[in-house]
């Protein structure tokens, strides 16, 4: 059985690459963290669907990284319209009620994994 975490992972997965917003939007808190090669901060759940419209990015997950309870690294396989030839990323997951609280893109597993340790560091010091 998978658990809160994996599942709230999931469907963000789900809802974003189907490209389907209001799922997309259901799957994440508000606000949910994002960074990305844009900036990074805290958006509402319409503000995320109107990134996955806008990007048209697909995130095929490839390796699963658990950290803690709340926090997973998943590296990816980014892809975007009219550039099928896949990227591969890794992103830092924040899972909190079952949905995804924090989306944290960085461009390789290394670094998605340093930050994801500083993470649950932060969050054991509070």
């Amino acid at each position: 059985m998978e658990s809160e975490l994996e599942d709230a992972i999931n469907e963000w997965h789900a809802g974003v690459n189907a490209g389907d917003l209001s799922r997309a939007a259901a799957a994440v808190g508000d606000p949910v963290v994002v960074l990305g090669p844009k900036g990074a901060g805290p958006i509402t759940p319409d503000q995320f669907a109107d990134w996955v419209d806008r990007s048209g990015i697909r995130l095929v997950p490839r390796s699963w990284h658990p950290i803690s309870e709340r926090l997973m690294v998943v590296e990816e396989d980014a892809t975007w319209p009219g550039d099928q030839t896949p990227t591969r990323v890794a992103t830092v997951f924040r899972v909190a009620g079952a949905k995804v609280t924090a989306a944290l893109r960085l461009p390789d597993l290394r670094s998605a994994l340093e930050l994801a340790y500083i993470c649950r560091e932060m969050a054991a010091t509070e």
